[in-house]
C-alpha cells in the first residue's frame, strides 16, 4: 500500500506507516495520505487517494474548508488522545473546587496576603459529589476510572444512551437538558455539531445548581459565552474552566476575563507534546486493516461532521 505522510516527515508516523504495511510515496503515487498538518496546506487530493487520515480529534475547520467529502474514507483521531484530555480535566475540577487559580493569584499580587477567611467557604471536595460528563465519547470513558478513584459518582450522556461503563447512569443526547439538575459539577467534551451549538446555555446554566463548577474541553461553542457571562454576573454557577472559548482567541477585553472564578487557558487541554508517538499505534492499525480489507479505527462521517 503506497502512503504519502504530509505536511513533513515524523519519525514516528513514517516508522508507524510501514510497520503497518505500507510503502512511503510521494502525494501523486499515493493510495491514502495520513495527514498531521492543520487545515492551512492541506493538498489538492489526487483520485488515487483513497483514504485520509487526519492527526486531529476536532476536525470542524477541515469541514469548514470542504475539504472532507464522501468520495473517499475518512479518519480523524478521536479517542486517540483521552487520557490526555482526561487528566486535564480532572485537574481542572480540582483547580476551581479546591480554589488553587485564587492561591496563585494572591501570590502574584505585589503584597501577599494570607486570604484563608475569603478562600474557605469557595473551597470543596469533590469527593462524593457528581460530575456529569456530557458527551461521554473516549475523554469521558477515560475520566471515569480517575473520578470514581477520587470518589465521584459519575453521569453520562452520549449521543445514543448506551451505556458507559463505571457511570451510574447514561442518558442520551435527546434528554441533555434532564442532566443539569441532577450533577453538582458538569464536563463538557462533546463533538461541535449543529446539534450542540449553544448547548451550555441560559436555561442549563439556570438549572446548574449554584455551587457548580463548569469544564469545557470540547468547542468553544458548545457554551454560549453571552449567558455564561451573565450566570456569572448573577452567581448561578460557583466558577469555569475553560480550555476553548468563542471566539477563540478570546480577545483581550471579552468580560470572561475579569472573573475571578474563570480559569481559561489557551486550548492546551490535548499538549502537542507528544502528540505524534500518541497517534502512531492508530496509524498502524489503520494501515493494516486498510491493507486487510477491514474497517478502520475513527472513521468519520462527513453527513454527521465527525
Amino acid at each position: 500500500m503506497r502512503v504519502h505522510l504530509g505536511p513533513d516527515h515524523d519519525e514516528h508516523l513514517a516508522a508507524a506507516i510501514v510497520e503497518g504495511g505500507g510503502t512511503l510515496v510521494p502525494l501523486h503515487e499515493a493510495e491514502a495520505l495520513v495527514w498531521h498538518g492543520d487545515v492551512d496546506g492541506f493538498p489538492e487530493l489526487p483520485a488515487g487517494v483513497r483514504w485520509v487520515q487526519l492527526a486531529f480529534a476536532g476536525i470542524e475547520p477541515f469541514f469548514r474548508a470542504g475539504i472532507i467529502d464522501p468520495d473517499r474514507i475518512w479518519t480523524n483521531a478521536s479517542g486517540v488522545y483521552a487520557d490526555n484530555v482526561a487528566e486535564y480535566a480532572v485537574g481542572a475540577l480540582l483547580v476551581g473546587l479546591r480554589q488553587f487559580h485564587g492561591s496563585i493569584a494572591a501570590a502574584a499580587r505585589p503584597v501577599q496576603r494570607w486570604q484563608k477567611p475569603v478562600l474557605d467557604p469557595q473551597v470543596r471536595m469533590l469527593h462524593g459529589s457528581t460530575v456529569a460528563i456530557v458527551g461521554c465519547g473516549g475523554i469521558g470513558r477515560a475520566m471515569i476510572p480517575r473520578l470514581r478513584a477520587l470518589g465521584v459518582d459519575v453521569v453520562a450522556v452520549n449521543y445514543s444512551g448506551r451505556p458507559v461503563e463505571g457511570a451510574s447512569v447514561t442518558f442520551p443526547a435527546s434528554r441533555t437538558a434532564e442532566v443539569w439538575t441532577m450533577a453538582d459539577h458538569f464536563v463538557v467534551a462533546a463533538p461541535a455539531t449543529a446539534d450542540t451549538d449553544r448547548l451550555v446555555n441560559a436555561e442549563a446554566l439556570d438549572a446548574m445548581p449554584d455551587t457548580a463548577w463548569l469544564v469545557n474541553v470540547a468547542r468553544g461553542n458548545l457554551v454560549d459565552s453571552d449567558a455564561l457571562v451573565d450566570a456569572l454576573r448573577g452567581g448561578k454557577i460557583a466558577g469555569a474552566v475553560l480550555d476553548v472559548t468563542d471566539p477563540e482567541p478570546l480577545p483581550d477585553d471579552h468580560p470572561l476575563w475579569t472573573f475571578d472564578n474563570v480559569v481559561i487557558t489557551p486550548h492546551i487541554a490535548n499538549t502537542r507534546t507528544g502528540l505524534n508517538a500518541t497517534l502512531a499505534p492508530t496509524v498502524r492499525e489503520n494501515v493494516a486493516r486498510f491493507i486487510a480489507g477491514e474497517q478502520l479505527i475513527a472513521l468519520v462521517d462527513p453527513a454527521a461532521g465527525y
